[in-house]
């Protein structure tokens, strides 16, 4: 299967909610999450095969229109990406912890991508706009290495980086309060 997520940010809540109808009705797509970001946008994330994704894509700018403050679409995407976003896998261990923060939502989800096709890592999360400023924070873990090069290659040349951190052996307080 040809997995594919779109993502669309919109500068009116309003019209991002009625972007995002005419994006399910315009092709066979799944919502992978929709709802307000800070600061006062609004964000859709999208998946199918891509195909589906690119017309619905395309349906979802003709409506934003003004109002589309930042698109992406990501074909081929890893199988760990999707659980990331929708927050519906925990990684049964942890070592090492890899942070990176973005500022924005679709530059963290392409780093995500990146970083787990570079290394044998395991994505814990990507945060995607609320709570966080409208920023993207992906969280991931694997052995020190691992983690190092994801974090080298999901940062390398990404849009709008803000910065990233490679924590050995975190203390067990901290992962319970990161989860």
């Amino acid at each position: 299967m040809n997995q594919s997520i779109g993502v669309m940010e919109f500068m009116s809540i309003a019209r991002g909610i009625e972007a995002t109808d005419k994006m399910l009705k315009a092709a066979q797509t799944e919502v992978l999450k929709t709802s307000t970001t800070c600061p006062g946008k609004y964000l859709t994330i999208i998946s199918g095969y891509t195909e589906s994704v690119k017309s619905s894509m395309k349906a979802g700018a003709a409506c934003g229109g003004e109002f589309v403050v930042d698109t992406l679409e990501l074909h081929n995407v890893h199988p760990q990406v999707i659980p990331a976003i929708a927050q519906t896998e925990l990684p049964e261990t942890f070592s090492s912890i890899g942070v990176m923060e973005f500022y924005s939502s679709t530059s963290g989800i392409m780093a995500a991508d990146r970083a787990v096709k570079a290394a044998a890592v395991n994505l814990v999360e990507i945060r995607l706009g609320y709570a966080v400023g409208g920023k993207g924070v992906v969280l991931l873990t694997g052995d020190l290495e691992a983690v190092k090069t994801a974090v080298k290659a999901g940062a390398q040349d990404a849009d709008l980086r803000l910065q990233v951190s490679v924590i050995a052996r975190p203390e067990k307080s901290l992962l319970q309060a990161l989860l």
